[in-house]
Order: structure tokens, then C-alpha cells, then sequence
């Protein structure tokens, strides 16, 4: 097959033959041989994934990082300057840092490749004159295939034939109601729209076809979308920004405090130089969090797992904090706000209006009259509206093997099929009754679709469903409670004016008329009965107004929304009136006044006039891909964090735009899914807020792991100042190896506990946080420093004197070496630890009791705080360890004091909680 002269779209245009001679193909397909050629010639039929880095990569990476660059060059300095121990130890602490944060990354990578779906497995295709089935991969331009409702479209192509095939095509354009499609060409309005092309990643919602392939893979619409996608790269996200300040912030700290140790080492107690520079590295290493990266990655490890419950699966670990650090949403509203299982809830007669209850694709209501039940033999108009309604209708509803209604057809027309269901008709029963001899397909300028229905007296009965305004030009008589009578003004003013109250409402209307043919008219051959034969002199018998309803968790979910200060704007194919109704219904804006921007619109706007209009409550409707793509972007312009859902091959540009992307994992396509960051398993609105809460709460538990590891550090660090400010004459209360004992031992456990913490009460009811914020805040540092350093500062400075006290002094000099000096400095350490014990529980919360969340709940804490017990214990009474670490036993009086230390600590900063929640307005967490 030579190469092509024109495009898809330019070849709809021509005859058929004249098109099948430019694919080089004929309506018998391919021969095997030619087929075989094509494929080598434009190779599989598939979406190709962006290349992926090698697990090399992705396994070195977590080894150079900043803190992994400064824990390699600690531990080379440690080893230079005579202290192999702790270079070793310190090298261990990265590799182990390393091997975690890949093992999660891969497991959570592996996890969502496992999901991923590929296009539609098998496709009947005609080969060597024969109808066979072939796996998609193998579908090669000028294959012929045939096409029936519920598949799946593998290639774009052009239809030579078609019988009442609609094609859902949502997935490109955005819009919920499905496409006719014939074999005549039709421009049609908008962007894939030609009504004898169907593209691939849609799908047939009704009727059955013939088409020839003129694009593949990475040829098709769907695939110059993909090659889009693909060609974006992401950014850092602010976790991992705010980590690479936080480095260079504990690293400026901790050099810092080394170089003042260092100098003050040397001017005041007149340490050699080497001497002083081991002492300062103590400091450094003491001032560098080392469990930092493994807390960091437990938080996000745990979170992922959490969202996993809560059925959101999350591509990339860092994507978990990011999600908490949200200002918008925008979000779709076809099957992610709402069900996607379109409802009829009313039913409108010139005489009576009816409600319908019970939702979704399953026949679990009842219509009813004034509160009741109706008997369909005291209804005779509503039975033949109902009747018509199954008989029109090419849409199937059946039981799938989970128990979940499996659509074969279109969301309209189940309703409709339902909603007879619901009254006791069964489709398929009333199909045998009446038999269709033939149907008029629904085509979008009409806006009908007809069948035509054998009576049991030999008569014909038309049936014909569509918009009310262009059904009401077709009729010439309705239907009333006195019978059929000729219509007039009044009664087309009130079905209008239902119709418009229906709109207002948020439904859709569907209008239903009949004209039933006595049998003595009847034709031998109803070929010549084309439309305007049978659309005429019409009788109208009522609508039907129809909704998708809203995801019953939807509610709570806006409302928490709104409380966290997180906006959520409505993007949607649907149309303007719709998605206003449906986004106030909600609560997503105040009312159904709020101002709607369409597609057409949008293109017209500057950026200048669309930052100005998010200033307003707004919502999105008719807009094409590239404009989500806008809508994303100029969002972030204004320093928004912003969360995008999608499912269809149109939403991949902004899923990968927005700083998380939020695919559905049930309806979304693959593009939407390689693209985005978070697959949700539900296609649930809900679980993306429960997702945020859980982002949220990531964040927080990195500063609390923080704020823990950093007050160690003051009350390590002023027993030195003591040292250093008296010249010596106060000894060093800790040594260098015990300093770093608490860092890399004693600490470790209890801190990465702090990691799995669940969300703090009220987590969800105080803004983001400014993206001007950052991990290291005023507040942690004034508590970690000032509050909880100074109090664990305190006790051990005491601890240490205590012990001193015992021996002698003040009467006697400061041990400054011996046995009394190794059990104060023992005392020093242990005091430090107990001290930890209380501050982890205190970390726990920033301003609620520990009480309101479960003092033991954190197993974690729980196993870490008894772990660093049993390590104090073997640092103390293991012969080896107390020679590496310079410790001694305690007697049963240190015992005592070091048993006095955590409950006191404890309850006073229970107290300044208190103190801080009685004295604030604002929600505290």
C-alpha cells in the first residue's frame, strides 16, 4: 500500500469505492499476505508507552539525593578523621535509606502497571474474504472489520455500513450523548464529529457496522493525543522542592554549629585540632536528621496504602504529599460527580405527571401518581408511552458476572428501558408482540430515531422518540385524558414549558410520540417509506425527563471540600444548562446562576480575562482538550496547586499539566491513565478528597517526625555549651559516640513511627498550606528548639549533675574521667532517651490531646519506644558495647529519677495544648 494522499477526514468525503481504491483494499478485506506486509509496514496496532527510566535508575537515584550526598561525604570525614565506626555506621543509614525508598517506589509502579489496561483485546476483521478474530495489536490500515454494540473501536475508519449504530465518543470529545453514525457523510459540528468516521479508544453504544481502518496506534486521533502527552515532562513536585531546601537548610545549621563548636573547642577549652575537629563532625552528623528520607518515604508508603483502602492508587510516592498540598480540583462530571447510570425520574403527560423513583440501570422503583403505585390498567396513555418507549430502543441492559448492570447501547435509551421495567413490561417480551419490520436511525439533525412496530391485528404502529421541538414541527394531534384530539398553541406552550422546567432542573427530556397504521394501509413492501413519509401527522403522548444522579457520597465530599478552602470547578462536555444545575445540585457553586463559560467562549478569552473570571464562582461546559489544558495552566499561573480527574484520551494533556492527575480506572483509557498521577479505582469524587486528607496528612507527619528529631539535637547540644562556656571546668556531659547513639540508634525507632501517623481530628477543616510555607517553620522550630529541646535539655543537664551529686559535689570537683564519669555521662544519655520517650507521644498532635486520638494507638510508637528501651539497656550492661559507647551501669537511684521523667513532660505540654485550643478561634489540629 502506497502512502496515503489524504487524510481520514478528506477521504469521507468520497464515494466509497473511490476511497477503498485509496487504501488499496476492497470491502473483502485483506488478504492474509498483504495484511502481514502492513504490519511490518506500520507496525502493531498500539498506543506505545513513554519510555520508562531503567530500574538502575530509578534504583541509584535514591542514593544522590542532597541528603544522600551529605550523608556519603559525613561519613568519608568520619572515616579520615579516625572514626570508622561511624562512617560505617552513618553509610549503612543511607543504604538502608536507599533500598526502602526504591523497594516502595517499585513496589507502588508495579501495583499500577498491574491495573493498566490495554485497547480492546480481539477485533473481527475480514481476511482472505472470511470474517475472523484477531488480537487488536494486529488491525492494519485497509482492514475491513465489523462492529457491534459494547465494542470497543480499535483504529480511526470510515463506515461502509451502518444500521442504527451510535458511537459514544466521550472519551475524545467530552461529550455524554453519543454520536449517530451512518455511511453518508455529514461534517457535522465540531472537532470528530463526521458522521461516517469513527476514531479508536470510542466505543459502539448501539447498532452494528462495517468499516474500513485508514489509521493505527500511534497514526489514530487517539494516538497523536498520546505522542502529546508524552512529549510533557513533569516537574518536581513540592515535597520534593520543599526536601531539597529542607537539606540545605539543615546543612547550613549543621555546618554552622560544627564550625562554632570547632573554633569554640579551640579558643576556650584549647582542644588540639584534631581533638576539636572530631568534636565539631559529632555536632554536624548530631544536626543532620538522618532518618529523614526513610520517615519520609514510610509517610508516603503508608499513605499509598491507605488510598489503596480507600480506592485511590497512586503512581509515584511523592505524588501522595502533593495531593494534601491541593487548591482546585477540576473535575469532569460524567461518571466522577455523578453515576453515569442516566435516570428517568419524571414522567411528564399532557394531563398527569408522574414520578419515577429508583436509580441507575437497575429496575429497583416504582412509578407513581400522587404518592402511589400506579396499576398500568388505570394508565392506559402512561402504558403506551412506556410501551413506545421499549419499542423504540436498541439498548440492552444485562447482568454482568459481579452482579453490576452491563450496558449494551447508550445511556439514554436504558433509562428509557429501565423506566418500563420499573411499570412490570419487559423489552424483549413486547419485541415478540409487536415485531419491528423496520427503523429510521437517530441522526442529529433530525433528532429522532423511528421504528416501526407489526400490530396483532396486521396494523403498523410508528414509534418515535426524540427532542421535543423538533417532534413537536411532526405533530398534528395529542393525546389526552378524553383521547386523541389535534393540538394546538396552549398545548405546545405547556410540554415547552415543561420541558424548560425540567432544564432548569438539571434534567433531559425525551419526547415520545406514535402513529399507528390500520392494516388495510398497509404496503406490501415499506421500502418506500422513508422519514418524511413516516414522521408525519404525529401523535404526542408525553416525555419522559431524565438525570444522571449524583454519587450519594458526592454531598459530603464538596461540603469537606469547601471546609479545607479547596475549590472545586466543573469541567465538563455536557452542555451549559446541565452542568450549572448539576454543579449547584452538588454544591460545588452557591446556585445555578453562577457563571458558565463555554468552549467557544474560552477561545475567545485572554489569560488576563480568564484569571479574572476564576475570581468568581465558575464552571466549564463544552470545552475541547486543549482548553483543559488552558484552564490547568492558567490556573497554576496564579499559584494554584492544582488536582485534574479525567478518563478519555482528551483529558491526558491536563492530567499531565496539572500537578496531580487523576485518571479513572474504570472508564479511563490508557492514555488518561499513563498520563496521570493517581488512578482512581471507584472513579469516585470521594476518594479523591480522601486522598487529600491523606496527602495532608503525610505533610504533617514530616514535620512532626522534625520537630522530634530536632529537639534531641538542643538537649545533645547545650551539656556541650556547658563544656565549652565554662573551659572545661564542667566536662563534657556527652560524648561524641553517645551523641550520635541517640541520632542513629535510640531515636531512629520511635521517629519513623511518627511516619504512620493516622489524620489529626480537623485535619481537614484548615486551608492548604501557603506554597510560601515551608517544612521548617516558625513553629516547628520554636518547639523543637525552644519548647521541647529546651525542656529535654534541661533534664539531661540535671541528670548529669545528679549523678555528680551523689558523689560529692559540690565538695568535690566535676568527674572528669573514671567510673563517676562514665555513670554521668550514662545518666546524660539516658535522661535524653526517657525525655524522648514523652516528646514522641507529644509529637504525635500539634495542638489536640493525645487522649482525643488514642495514647496507644500507634503500634509503631509503640514497638520503637520499647525498642529504645531494650537499646539503652544493652548500651548500658553489655560489656562490648559499653567500651564502643563509653557507658556504665546505673544504680537504683538514677533508676528512679529517669523513671520520673516522661509522665511530667507528658502532661505539660498536654497543658500548653489545652491552653492553645481554650485560647484559639480557628480549628486546631
Amino acid at each position: 500500500m502506497s502512502k496515503l494522499t489524504k487524510t481520514p477526514q478528506e477521504l469521507a468525503k468520497e464515494p466509497e469505492e473511490v476511497a477503498l481504491k485509496e487504501m488499496d483494499t476492497s470491502r473483502d478485506g485483506l488478504t492474509s499476505t498483504e495484511a502481514a506486509a502492513r504490519l511490518q509496514e506500520y507496525g502493531p496496532n498500539e498506543i506505545q508507552k513513554g519510555k520508562k527510566k531503567s530500574r538502575l535508575w530509578m534504583f541509584l537515584k535514591n542514593f544522590t539525593s542532597l541528603m544522600a550526598i551529605l550523608l556519603w561525604v559525613g561519613g568519608i570525614i568520619a572515616i579520615v578523621a579516625g572514626m570508622p565506626e561511624l562512617g560505617i555506621a552513618i553509610w549503612c543509614v543511607n543504604v538502608i535509606n536507599g533500598v526502602f525508598s526504591y523497594w516502595q517506589e517499585f513496589a507502588a509502579q508495579k501495583a499500577t502497571d498491574s491495573l493498566m489496561k490495554m485497547l480492546p483485546t480481539y477485533v473481527h476483521v475480514r481476511r482472505d474474504g472470511k470474517l475472523v478474530q484477531i488480537e487488536t495489536t494486529e488491525l492494519v490500515p485497509g482492514d475491513v472489520f465489523a462492529l457491534q454494540a459494547g465494542d470497543a473501536i480499535s483504529a480511526d475508519a470510515m463506515l461502509i455500513e451502518a444500521s442504527s449504530m451510535q458511537v459514544d465518543q466521550s472519551a475524545l470529545t467530552g461529550e455524554s450523548v453519543p454520536e449517530s453514525k451512518n455511511v453518508k457523510y455529514d461534517p457535522g459540528e465540531g472537532q470528530f464529529a463526521e458522521s461516517n468516521l469513527i476514531y479508536a479508544g470510542t466505543t459502539v453504544g448501539a447498532g452494528t457496522g462495517l468499516a474500513v481502518a485508514m489509521a493505527t496506534g500511534m497514526n489514530t486521533e487517539f494516538g497523536k493525543i498520546a505522542s502529546l502527552t508524552q512529549g510533557q515532562t513533569k516537574t518536581d513536585g513540592p515535597l520534593q522542592k520543599e526536601l531539597n531546601r529542607l537539606t540545605q537548610q539543615l546543612s547550613i545549621i549543621a555546618i554552622g554549629i560544627g564550625m562554632a563548636f570547632f573554633i569554640l573547642a579551640v579558643v576556650f577549652v584549647h582542644y588540639p585540632m584534631a581533638k576539636a575537629f572530631i568534636f565539631a563532625l559529632g555536632m554536624i552528623v548530631a544536626f543532620i536528621p538522618e532518618g529523614l528520607l526513610p520517615t519520609v518515604t514510610l509517610s508516603l508508603a503508608q499513605g499509598v496504602q491507605r488510598m489503596a483502602k480507600k480506592h485511590a492508587l497512586v503512581k509515584d510516592l511523592s505524588s501522595v504529599e502533593t495531593l494534601g498540598e491541593t487548591t482546585v480540583i477540576c473535575s469532569d462530571k460524567t461518571g466522577t460527580l455523578t453515576q453515569n447510570q442516566m435516570t428517568v425520574n419524571h414522567i411528564w403527560l399532557p394531563h398527569k405527571e408522574y414520578g419515577v423513583t429508583g436509580q441507575g440501570f437497575v429496575a429497583n422503583g416504582d412509578i407513581k401518581y400522587r404518592g402511589h403505585k400506579v396499576k398500568l390498567d388505570q394508565h392506559p396513555e402512561l402504558k403506551l408511552l412506556l410501551e413506545i418507549s421499549a419499542l423504540d430502543n436498541d439498548t440492552r441492559v444485562q447482568q454482568a458476572d459481579d452482579g453490576t448492570p452491563k450496558l449494551l447501547g447508550t445511556p439514554t435509551e436504558a433509562a428509557m428501558i429501565i423506566m418500563a421495567e420499573k411499570a412490570g413490561l419487559d423489552a424483549d417480551e413486547l419485541g415478540k408482540e409487536m415485531v419491528r419490520v423496520k427503523e429510521l436511525t437517530f441522526d442529529s439533525d433530525r433528532k429522532r430515531m423511528t421504528t416501526i412496530n407489526k400490530l396483532p391485528d396486521g396494523g403498523l404502529r410508528i414509534c418515535v422518540k426524540g427532542s421535543l421541538g423538533d417532534m413537536l414541527t411532526q405533530c398534528t394531534t395529542i393525546l389526552d385524558k378524553d383521547g386523541v384530539r389535534p393540538i394546538v398553541d396552549n398545548d405546545i406552550d405547556r410540554a415547552s414549558r415543561a420541558e424548560r422546567d425540567y432544564a432548569e432542573s438539571g434534567l433531559r427530556t425525551l419526547a415520545v410520540a406514535y402513529r399507528d397504521v390500520p392494516a388495510s394501509e398497509v404496503p406490501e413492501s415499506l421500502d418506500s417509506w422513508d422519514i418524511k413519509t413516516v414522521e408525519q401527522n404525529l401523535t404526542l403522548v408525553g416525555q419522559a425527563a431524565m438525570a444522571d444522579p449524583a454519587r450519594p457520597e458526592i454531598f459530603a465530599a464538596v461540603k469537606e471540600c469547601h471546609e479545607a478552602n479547596i475549590r472545586i470547578i466543573m469541567v465538563t462536555g455536557d452542555s451549559p444548562v446541565v452542568a450549572s444545575n448539576v454543579a449547584a445540585q452538588i454544591g460545588i457553586v452557591s446556585s445555578n446562576k453562577a457563571r458558565v463559560i463555554t468552549g467557544s467562549e474560552l477561545a475567545a478569552m485572554s489569560d488576563e480575562d480568564l484569571k479574572s473570571a476564576f475570581k468568581d464562582e465558575l464552571i466549564f461546559a463544552r470545552v475541547a482538550p486543549e482548553q483543559k489544558y488552558k484552564i490547568v495552566s492558567t490556573l497554576q499561573s496564579m499559584g494554584e496547586i492544582v488536582a485534574s480527574t479525567g478518563d478519555g484520551v482528551n483529558d491526558a494533556p491536563a492530567l499531565k499539566k496539572a500537578d496531580i492527575g487523576v485518571a479513572m480506572g474504570v472508564t479511563g483509557t490508557d492514555v488518561a491513565k499513563d498520563a496521570a498521577d493517581m488512578i482512581l479505582t471507584d472513579d469516585n469524587f470521594a476518594s479523591i478528597v480522601a486522598a487529600i486528607e491523606e496527602g495532608r496528612t503525610v505533610y504533617n507527619n514530616i514535620q512532626k517526625f522534625l520537630m522530634y528529631i530536632l529537639n534531641s539535637n538542643v538537649a545533645e547540644a547545650i551539656p556541650s555549651v556547658l563544656f565549652l562556656f565554662s573551659r572545661g571546668l564542667i566536662p563534657l556531659p556527652l560524648t561524641v559516640m553517645q551523641i550520635l547513639t541517640i541520632d542513629l540508634g535510640t531515636d531512629m525507632l520511635p521517629a519513623l513511627g511518627l511516619g504512620a501517623e493516622l489524620a489529626e481530628p480537623g485535619i481537614m477543616q484548615v486551608p492548604p498550606r501557603s506554597r510560601n510555607e515551608h517544612i521548617l517553620t516558625k513553629n516547628v522550630l520554636w518547639r523543637a528548639f525552644a519548647w521541647y529541646g529546651m525542656i529535654g535539655a534541661a533534664v539531661s543537664t540535671l541528670g548529669y549533675f545528679f549523678v555528680n551529686m551523689m558523689h560529692g559535689w559540690p565538695s568535690v570537683a566535676l568527674a572528669g574521667s573514671g567510673n563517676i564519669y562514665v555513670e554521668a555521662t550514662t545518666m546524660t544519655l539516658a535522661a535524653v532517651v526517657f525525655t524522648q520517650m514523652a516528646n514522641v507521644m507529644n509529637c504525635r498532635t500539634r495542638n489536640a490531646s493525645v487522649f482525643s486520638i488514642g495514647i496507644w494507638k500507634n503500634s509503631k510508637i509503640n514497638v520503637g519506644i520499647f525498642a529504645e528501651f531494650l537499646l539503652l539497656l544493652a548500651l548500658m550492661y553489655v560489656p562490648v558495647l559499653q567500651d564502643v559507647f563509653e557507658t556504665g551501669a546505673l544504680g537504683w537511684q538514677e533508676w528512679i529519677f529517669l523513671a520520673c521523667i516522661p509522665i511530667p513532660v507528658f502532661l505539660i505540654e498536654e497543658l500548653r495544648k489545652k491552653i492553645v485550643r481554650d485560647h484559639s478561634r480557628k480549628p486546631q489540629i
